[in-house]
């Protein structure tokens, strides 16, 4: 990497360090945001911070939120029977672009990889269990990625939740594994939550 002035190469490293973001796309963006007008950097600066300060999750869902409970949790409408089960609050605004499913969630914020050091304690599966105690959920939904880890976690709770006599479904793999749902287009998505089945 070429030398720059210490406060284009501090700039250039705090882009390089968000996800996706390589060495060359963080150089494009610093020269983009050094040539963007005052008022738009502050804006810019301004947007993040207050992003950071407000947002936070929901204490039903686990979904990120300016409010609590989120505006998905609040709203009656939904069909309080059935309970989609994500690994991320990005999966969450992915099944929500499909506009077809209209229950609720619940974000796990994460999934099962002993590999990784993450068992079942360290995701929100506690929560989860509580909520079913207390919610008319028929269904659940378990949405989490076709990974190796995202199938385990999906298994590990289909097995904690069978004995209460709940309908747990998978989403269908027409997702290719390995993919996250985040990057996943509408009609895949669709498809897959149409082709759903039992575990």
């Amino acid at each position: 990497m070429a030398k720059y002035a210490k406060p284009l190469m501090r700039l250039i490293d705090e882009l390089s360090s968000l996800p996706g973001i390589g060495g060359k796309s963080a150089q494009r963006l610093a020269f983009h945001i050094l040539s963007m007008e005052e008022e738009d950097v502050e804006a810019l600066a301004e947007s993040i911070r207050s992003a950071k300060k407000s947002m936070r999750y929901c204490s039903v869902c686990g979904n990120l939120t300016d409010t609590d409970p989120c505006s998905i949790c609040g709203d009656e409408t939904r069909d309080k029977k059935s309970l989609c089960v994500v690994e991320t609050p990005r999966d969450v605004a992915a099944m929500e672009r499909i506009r077809e499913y209209r229950g609720r969630y619940h974000v796990l914020h994460g999934c099962i990889s002993p590999v990784d050091g993450i068992g079942p304690g360290d995701i929100n599966i506690h929560s989860l269990l509580k909520r079913l105690q207390t919610e008319e959920v028929e269904e659940v939904i378990m949405a989490t990625n076709p990974t190796i880890e995202g199938e385990a976690t999906a298994m590990y709770i289909a097995r904690l939740l069978k004995p209460a006599g709940l309908k747990v479904s998978r989403i269908a793999h027409g997702l290719p594994v390995g993919a996250d749902l985040e990057y996943a287009d509408e009609v895949t998505l669709s498809k897959s939550l149409e082709n759903r089945k039992e575990l």
